[in-house]
Parts: C-alpha cells; structure tokens; sequence
C-alpha cells in the first residue's frame, strides 16, 4: 500500500518540474523571439496592423496584431500614449494580458504543489494514526470455546484448584451470598509444555465465556506508553462482554520484578506493567473477569504483581506422573489408527517428559506410519520416534566413520549403560547405540528414570558418575593421552549438577546451608573455594567411576564388541548378558 503511495506522489512531482522548466524557458531573458523594437511598433501602427495594446505600468507592454500575433515592447510612458493609440483605432486595455504559455506551467505547477502537500498531510496523518493505533491490540475474542476438563488429561490438582472460578463465573450470585469475591487473577506456573494454555482455555471453555489470548511481548514496544495503552484497551474490550478470562501468556515478559537502578532503560516495561496493576485492581467482582497468567520463572516475577488483590492465586501445573503420561497417551491416540501399544508401558519409559513432548512423540510416530504406509501406528513406530524426539534421526550415509571412531564411540556408550547398571540398576536402560544421529550425537545411552519427587545427594553424585562414564571407558581402554571430545556434553552436564549441588541445594561444605543466588551482592565472596570444591568433588566420583569400570573391564569388552557387532543394543540384550555373565 505504501508502495503505491509512492508511485503516485511522483506523478505531481514531475508535473511541477515541468511546469517549473516551462515558467523559467518562457520568463527567460534569453527568451527574445516575441518580443519588438518600438521602431517596429511605430511602423505596424502606421501600418494599421495594430488590433489590441496592453498598457499597464510595467516597463514592457503587449501588443496584438490583427493576425493573432503577440509580441512585447517598450513602454514609452508618455501622457499621450494611449490617445494616440484610441486615435489610431487600436483598443487600449490596462489589464495584463493573460499569457496562455506562462498560465499553464503556472497552474500546473500550482496544482502539483497542492496535491504533493495533500498526499505529505495525508502520510503524516497516516504515520499519526500508526502510531496511536499501535496502542490499539488487535486481539479478536474466542467466544465458545470447544474446550473443557475433559479434553485436557493429567494435571488433576490444578483443574480442581480453578473448578471455583468456573463455577463463579457461571453462578456469581451463589458466592455474593457469602460475601466471597472472585480471584482477580491465576498465576499458572510450570515447566515448558505442561499445558498452562490449555487449562486457560478449559476454563473458559467450561464457564462459556469469551476468551481472550495475548502474550506479553504484545505488550512490550519501543515508544513509551504504548504497552501501557495496550493494557488499557483489552480491558476495556473484555469489560464490554460482561464475563471474559484474559489469557497473558509468557508475562515475565513485562512482570519482571522492577529493579532500582534508575537508568530509565525499562521505563516502557514499567509503564505496561503499573497500568496492568492499576487495571486489575480497577474492576469490581460484577464484571467478572479472570485474568490468567502463565510463566515458567514465578521467582522472577514482581511481588506488586504477587500480592492478594491482583494475582490471587498461584497454581502450579507440574510435569505428568506415571498415571498422568498414561492418560495423556491415551487422549493423543484416541484419533489415531493404533495396535498391540503397551501404553502402560511407555507411561513409564517417557518420565519427565511433558504433555507437549508426548504429543509430539505421537504425531512423529504417527508420521512414521504414515510414511511407511503402515495402516496403523505400532511399538515399533513409537520407538523409533522415542529415539527421534530424543536424539534427533539416524544418519542414512555413515559409510564416512572410520572402525576407530566407531569403537571408542561403542566403549564411551557402554562406560555410560555399564555404570547405571552397577549404580543405578533401578533405571531401566531401553537403548544404546553407535548410530549417530542429526542432533550431533555419534551414539547415545537412553535409560528410563524413576518418577520421584525429590532426587537426594546420592542419587545426583550416581548421576554424575553415570554421565562420567563415558570419559572414564575411553581412558581406561585409549588411555589419558587418547581420550576424545565425545563426553563434551556430558562434562557440560556434570559441571551444572555438582555447581547447583554446592551453590543451590546446600549439599556443599563451602557454602553448607546457604544459597549462593542470595548471596550474589556480596562482593568479596571467595568463588574460588566453591570452584575448588567442585573440581574436588567431580575428580573423587571420576576415580570412583574408573575403579568401578576397573572392576567390570572384561564386561566393558564384551558388551562394546556386541554394541560394535549389532550397532543398537535394547534392554533384553543387556538382560540376556548379564543373566549369562
């Protein structure tokens, strides 16, 4: 649209410059090819050849020939001037004469600048209108929700922690008797994917009211005041439906707590973020709007925003437990052509995964299927897609890796499963392989944890040794001078368990019971101890994982030369050996 603004103002702009070129040719001084000398006026005079003469005090007049000719000359400025002429039978007009050449370069030129200044008023009222309209949010209500409670599995807790507000906002008489208000506002807070989304929409679903969904980078602008005036004006759209649930997905975006530094750098966020405030605390229960929020970091949220008055209530909507993952599998297969699935089993083998993730584990497998023309989704389908949402697709061409990398990737796999077997045989390992995959990885370990709500210092320090495994196989056969980048990754991870172990959990001696995150402002806190500590600590369970694969090396051997013959090793085949061994 702007484009062909553009093409149109040029049109007048041309217009003028030829109309300017026009006025300065005919005004021209070079320009002589009208005009006389008065000896050459006497003698058309004389000659009766005069029909018309302009005199006007100018220093030139015009004069018109009986044959249409015009021409200019001198103006002799005598008294008797004009009686000679009306003698002579000339009319005599002291009006200029109207110039036809130099009339339309002038009205052109008048035209194009009127229509230039009109198209410039009409793009600045437009860039005006831009700018205020920004405060304006385009967000479209969805009225009648095709959501409930029953489409959305799992998360029992927290769809019986907001079954009052639905009924609130279908009965809202039945709570004015007792006096009771609706919460203002839900905080859902929770791991990425676990469904804070879709709660919201159940609860709008369920109540039948308008539902209302923006995110809080909508609200987040450069010019100052239009996040606030965005605020202001979705508020003032759900009011006009009487009952709506504003939905702001992602609001540390603008909810972050406000800090003091006085740099004026967040003042726009500030600004959106007092008049979020202002309009939650400005509407009464009889409106009967519930505004929801979701975040992944409550901790970094502003306690204004917290308080009882604003954000009421804080649901947390956690990662599936076992029964959860079941029900959730359950509800993403009930469309989809399936057979012999042991949902039970793979409830158990997807911990920590999130209802999204498990969505997307079905949909690949569903691909999959799909791709193989297979007229419905099976195991083994859904373990290949397992291996995919973990680890990323096989590599078709690995004619490129050398039998080298092929066997220490084999003995850095099998340091891994051989060391969650010894310390941690509770964890079901379901795959190893040398495959190497698109997410970069030249083979991988999956093991299968136990669903706990809490993980407790020994189990984290068996983790690590779990994650060190690989390093310590690749010592113990290649030795130290050999060793590859293969457990870089698995270094990455060490290093975060063991420094939140020390700083976070107060599993440490540097810090004993303090968290480092609330010490953070002071200055001459000695991290050199912490880092020491860690270093410590991670090169004691390396050794202990060293001694450990010591112990099994003829195992390690073993199960490396199979892990080389078959390339993918599945839990039966580790079952088997060690029913052998």
């Amino acid at each position: 649209m702007n484009k062909r603004k553009n093409k149109f103002i040029i049109i007048p702009i041309l217009v003028a410059i030829l109309s300017l070129a026009s006025l300065i040719y005919f005004k021209s001084p070079f320009n002589t090819s009208n005009e006389k000398l008065y000896i050459d006026f006497i003698k058309d005079l004389s000659n009766n050849r005069i029909e018309k003469v302009y005199d006007t005090n100018s220093p030139t007049i015009k004069v018109k020939l009986k044959d249409g000719t015009i021409y200019s000359t001198d103006n002799p400025r005598n008294i008797d001037f004009k009686e000679n002429l009306l003698k002579s039978g000339v009319k005599v007009s002291e009006s200029s004469l109207v110039d036809v050449k130099s009339l339309i370069p002038s009205l052109g030129l008048l035209t194009s600048i009127a229509l230039i200044s009109v198209m410039l008023l009409k793009s600045s009222k437009t860039t005006s209108k831009g700018l205020f309209s920004m405060s304006s949010l385009d967000v479209s209500p969805t009225e009648n929700v095709n959501y409930s409670f029953k489409d959305m599995a799992g998360n029992e807790e927290a769809k019986e922690s907001v079954k009052d507000v639905v009924d609130f906002l279908k009965n809202p008489e039945k709570y004015n008797k007792y006096g009771a208000r609706i919460p203002k506002g839900i905080i859902l807070y929770g791991d990425p994917g676990t469904g804070k989304t879709l709660l919201a929409k159940a609860i709008a679903g369920e109540a039948d009211v308008p539902f209302f969904a923006v995110s809080g980078s909508d609200f987040v602008q450069v010019y100052v005041g239009v996040g606030a005036g965005r605020i202001r004006n979705l508020f003032k759209k759900a009011k006009s439906y009487g009952k709506a649930v504003i939905f702001i997905d992602e609001i540390d975006a603008i909810g972050k707590k406000r800090s003091n530094s006085g740099t004026g750098g967040s003042d726009e966020r500030d600004q959106t973020l007092n008049a979020l405030l202002t309009a939650m605390s400005g509407f009464n229960e009889d409106h009967g709007i519930v505004v929801i929020a979701a975040t992944n970091r409550l901790d970094i949220l502003d306690n204004a925003l917290l308080r009882p008055g604003r954000f009421d209530r804080h649901i947390e909507v956690s990662l599936p437990d076992v029964s959860a993952r079941k029900k959730i599998m359950e509800l993403h297969l009930d469309n989809k052509p399936h057979n012999n699935i042991n949902i039970t089993e793979w409830a158990q083998k997807t911990a920590y995964f999130s209802g999204a993730k498990i969505e997307n584990l079905i949909n690949e497998a569903a691909i999959l299927a799909c791709k193989n023309n297979s007229p419905q989704i099976t195991d083994g389908h859904l373990d290949k897609a397992f291996s995919i949402v973990l680890a990323g697709h096989e590599k078709i061409n690995r004619d490129f890796i050398k039998d080298k990398d092929k066997k220490i990737t084999a003995y850095h796999e099998i340091g891994h499963a051989l060391t969650s077997l010894k310390v941690l045989p509770e964890e079901k390992i379901s795959k190893i392989t040398i495959i190497p995959s698109t997410k970069g990885a030249g083979g991988y370990t999956l093991s299968i944890p136990e669903d706990t709500m809490y993980q407790s210092k020994d189990y984290l320090y068996k983790r690590i040794m779990v994650l060190l495994g690989g390093r310590a196989a690749e010592e113990i056969i290649f030795g130290q001078d050999h060793i590859t980048t293969g457990a870089y990754n698995d270094l990455q991870k060490c290093s975060h368990m063991i420094f939140n172990i020390i700083t976070k959990y107060g599993m440490g001696e540097t810090l004993g019971l303090l968290s480092l995150d609330e010490l953070s402002s002071l200055k001459d806190l000695n991290q050199k101890d912490i880092l020491l500590e860690c270093k410590n600590i991670i090169d004691s369970l390396y050794n202990k994982t060293k001694i450990l694969l010591l112990e099994n090396k003829e195992s390690l051997h073993q199960l490396s030369n199979l892990l080389l013959e078959k390339e993918t090793l599945y839990y039966e085949d580790l079952l088997q050996f060690t029913v052998d061994n």
